[in-house]
């Protein structure tokens, strides 16, 4: 099961997250999610863990759980399908807006 941990602190390691986990099961991979430019965490990783049973369990006891001064946010993470990550991006449909200018509705021309 994939399971998506949130509101982690910025200097967690993999390494530490895996510990976290390995409390209550098998860890099959651990990955911390990090800013492509930076390098930095960007507060939130995946842990994959093979008995469906004890990720649950994990699930459990860990969500809301304090680690590194952090309350850590812990669910299943359910895979997004690629129309569901393209719904709602950028794009907006006919939202764009005409020029600027007056407001008062006549059509005023600059004399310049």
């Amino acid at each position: 099961m994939n399971i998506y941990v949130g509101s982690l602190h910025y200097d967690l390691s993999e390494d530490e997250l895996k510990g976290i986990f390995e409390e209550y099961g098998e860890v099959s991979s651990v990955r911390i999610i990090t800013d492509k430019f930076t390098g930095r965490s960007k507060g939130f990783g995946f842990v994959e863990m093979t008995d469906n049973d004890a990720a649950n369990h994990a699930i459990e006891e860990l969500n809301e759980s304090e680690v590194k001064g952090r309350t850590i946010r812990v669910n299943e993470s359910i895979e997004r399908k690629d129309q569901d990550r393209k719904k709602g991006g950028f794009g907006g449909g006919n939202r764009g807006g005409g020029g600027g200018g007056n407001r008062s509705g006549d059509n005023y021309r600059s004399k310049y």
